[in-house]
C-alpha cells in the first residue's frame, strides 16, 4: 500500500500537479501553468481563425469538411473572438487591475474598439456615444441584442485562462467584461464556459469538465436543457453527429432563418457542447466537428478549442508538426501594440493569472526545486442568477427616472438630451415626458436624432424582434426614420 502511495506521489510530482486528497487546494507547477495557459490561447486562436472560412456557411445543412490540419502559417491576427479580450487583458496588465471600472472600459472602447464589431458589441459601442456606461449598455431594455447574442461565450475564454482552478472567480471576471454587451441567458454561457476552462487545468475528462460547467448555471437556465438534450442525442447517435446536428436544428431554429437562428446562444451553445462530446478530447476532431456543425462556427470552435487546448497544453500542440508562426497581427484595434506575438499575449495571461491566484489566497512556493502555485480551488457554482425581466425593467426605471426627468424638464447638453430621450423611449417613460414637457421633449428628440449610428441601428439594423419593438416605440415618440441606410461601425 505504501508503494502504491509513493508511486502516486511520484506521478503527481512529475506531472506538475499535486492533489491533496479532499483538501480544497492544489499545487500546479509554473511550467504546467504556463503550458496550459499558452495551450488554451493557441487553441482559441486556431478555432477562431481556422473556423472563419466556415462561419455562417452551414445553416440549413451541416458542412462536409472531411480533413483538417490546424495551422497558422501567417501567424494569428486580431478578430473579435480574441481582440476584445486582448484590449482588456493588455490594460489589466498595464494597470495591474483585474476589474477595470466602467468609465475606463468606455474609454478603452472609444479609443480602441471602433471597427470590426457587429451585433450586440456594435450596439453597445454606439450606446456609449450617448454616455451610457456598462452594465446599462447590456441592459435588455436598452440593447435588443443582449438577450440572445453569443458575445457572452466568445468574449469570455481568456478570463477562464487567468483563473485556473477558480471557476467562481473566472465567472465573476468573465461577467464583468461580457456584461458590457449581454445579459440573461448569454450571461449564463459566460459562467458555463469560464468554469469549464478553469476546471480544465486540473481535469482532463471532457464529461467531468462539462459537469462542472453545468454546476455554474442557474437552476432555471435554459442552457441546462440544451446541454441535457445534446448529451441525450449524443448518447443515441454516438457515431452519427449529423443526426444530432439535425435534432439541434429542429429544436432550436425558431426564428424562420433570422439572425437569431445564426448568431443566437441556443444553436451555438449546443454546437459547442456537441463538438466537445464528439471530439472526445481530440483537438483536431473537436474543431473539425465544430466547423461542420456550422452556424457561427468560428466562435464555437474557438471556445471548444480553448478547453481542449488547456487539457492538451502548448508543448503537446507544438509537437504535432502543425505550422504555427508566433505572431499576432494587429489589423483592427487602434492604440494597441503592433508587435504582439501569440506567446507575448499568453505571457500577459500568465502574469494576470498569477495575480488572480494570489488575490484569491493562493501562493507561490518551491517544491523539490520547482516553482509551484498553491491554488485554493473553488467549487463551481452559479454566481449570477437569471434576472427577472419585469424586475429588471422596474429597477432600470427607478435608477434612471430622476435623471430623465431632470434633463427633460430643465435641459442639459446635447448628449444628456439624447441619452435621456433614448432611455425614456426604451423604458416606456416617453409618453409621460411628451405630455409633461412637450417642447423640451422635442428638443431632446432632435438631439437624439443627431446620433446617426444609434438611429441606423434602430431603423436599419438586422431582423431581430427587439429591434422591431424599439422601432415602433421610437416612431410613436416622434423620432423619424433616417432617409437612407448608411454603413456604420
Amino acid at each position: 500500500m505504501k508503494k502504491v502511495a509513493l508511486l502516486f506521489f511520484v506521478f503527481v510530482i512529475t506531472s506538475g500537479v499535486i492533489c491533496y486528497g479532499q483538501n480544497n487546494y492544489r499545487d500546479i507547477s509554473s511550467e504546467v501553468l504556463i503550458d496550459k495557459i499558452r495551450g488554451g490561447l493557441l487553441g482559441q486562436m486556431l478555432g477562431n481563425l481556422n473556423g472563419i472560412p466556415h462561419e455562417m456557411q452551414y445553416i440549413n445543412e451541416p458542412g462536409k469538411v472531411n480533413e483538417y490540419v490546424p495551422a497558422l502559417p501567417e501567424g494569428a491576427r486580431t478578430d473579435d473572438d480574441t481582440d476584445f479580450e486582448w484590449v482588456y487583458i493588455y490594460t489589466m496588465q498595464q494597470e495591474n487591475t483585474i476589474m477595470l471600472p466602467a468609465r475606463r472600459l468606455v474609454e478603452l472602447w472609444k479609443e480602441r474598439i471602433n471597427k470590426g464589431i457587429w451585433c450586440s458589441n456594435r450596439y453597445s459601442r454606439h450606446l456609449m456615444d450617448l454616455g451610457i456606461e456598462p452594465p446599462l449598455t447590456s441592459n435588455i431594455s436598452l440593447n435588443p441584442w443582449a438577450e440572445f447574442n453569443i458575445s457572452g461565450q466568445f468574449i469570455c475564454e481568456t478570463f477562464g485562462l487567468i483563473a485556473p482552478g477558480l471557476p467562481q472567480t473566472a465567472s465573476k471576471i468573465g461577467l464583468h467584461y461580457t456584461r458590457i454587451t449581454i445579459d440573461a441567458e448569454p450571461a449564463q454561457t459566460t459562467q458555463l464556459f469560464c468554469t469549464m476552462i478553469s476546471t480544465a487545468f486540473f481535469e482532463n475528462d471532457i464529461n467531468k469538465i462539462l459537469e462542472s460547467g453545468i454546476a455554474a448555471l442557474d437552476k432555471n437556465s435554459e442552457i441546462r436543457e440544451i446541454i441535457n438534450n445534446v448529451r441525450l442525442w449524443h448518447k443515441k447517435y454516438p457515431d452519427d453527429w449529423r443526426s444530432t446536428r439535425q435534432r439541434i436544428k429542429e429544436k432550436y431554429s425558431a426564428y424562420n432563418g433570422a439572425m437569431r437562428d445564426k448568431n443566437g446562444y441556443e444553436l451555438n451553445t449546443a454546437a459547442t457542447i456537441a463538438a466537445l462530446l464528439y471530439g472526445q478530447g481530440d483537438f483536431t476532431k473537436t474543431l473539425l466537428t465544430a466547423f461542420n456543425f456550422g452556424w457561427d462556427a468560428d466562435n464555437t470552435a474557438a471556445t471548444a478549442g480553448t478547453i481542449v487546448g488547456v487539457v492538451k497544453g502548448y508543448r503537446w500542440m507544438m509537437s504535432q508538426g502543425w505550422v504555427i508562426i508566433d505572431r499576432y497581427n494587429n489589423t483592427k484595434r487602434e492604440n494597441m501594440p503592433n508587435d504582439e506575438t501569440i506567446t507575448s499575449f499568453a505571457d500577459r495571461l500568465v502574469e494576470l493569472g498569477e495575480k488572480v491566484i494570489t488575490d484569491a489566497g493562493g501562493e507561490r512556493r518551491m517544491i523539490n526545486g520547482r516553482l509551484y502555485f498553491t491554488i485554493p480551488v473553488e467549487k463551481p457554482v452559479n454566481v449570477q442568477a437569471l434576472p427577472d425581466l419585469d424586475s429588471r425593467i422596474r429597477e432600470s426605471k427607478n435608477e434612471t427616472r430622476s435623471f430623465i426627468e431632470r434633463i427633460i424638464s430643465r435641459g442639459g447638453s446635447k448628449q444628456e438630451h439624447a441619452r435621456a430621450a433614448y432611455i425614456a423611449v426604451c423604458l416606456g417613460i416617453a409618453p409621460e415626458m411628451m405630455s409633461a414637457y412637450p417642447e423640451n421633449w422635442k428638443k431632446a428628440v432632435d438631439d437624439l436624432s443627431g446620433y446617426c449610428k444609434v438611429m441606423q441601428n434602430i431603423f436599419y439594423d438586422s431582423d431581430i424582434p427587439g429591434i422591431y419593438r424599439l422601432r415602433e416605440s421610437f416612431l410613436k415618440a416622434g423620432i423619424k426614420k433616417p432617409e437612407e441606410k448608411k454603413a456604420v461601425w
